[in-house]
């Protein structure tokens, strides 16, 4: 029985996110890699803009960024949408 207790107390429970647009962050750091220091510039932008609009921009850089950074395209590309 304190085998099964030990292993309930260690087990990590992840919290399911809030809001869709967290989600959405989270799909687009795994995908692109985003590097700790833009993170939270991943989830202002999702925040902010229209989901669709960004959902546009991540398939645009997969689709024709070829290099290993893709995340700074697809910042290049979002900050084209704002103006």
């Amino acid at each position: 029985m304190e085998n099964f207790e030990e292993i309930l107390k260690n087990k990590k429970r992840k919290k399911a996110p809030a809001y869709p647009w967290q989600d959405l962050a989270l799909k687009i750091i795994q995908e692109l890699k985003i590097p700790n220091f833009k993170k939270s510039s991943i989830f202002k932008i999702c925040k902010e803009t229209n989901p669709n609009l960004i959902k546009n921009c991540l398939n645009d850089t997969k689709e024709l960024c070829k290099q290993e950074q893709k995340w700074q395209y697809f910042f290049k590309l979002v900050h084209n949408l704002k103006k």
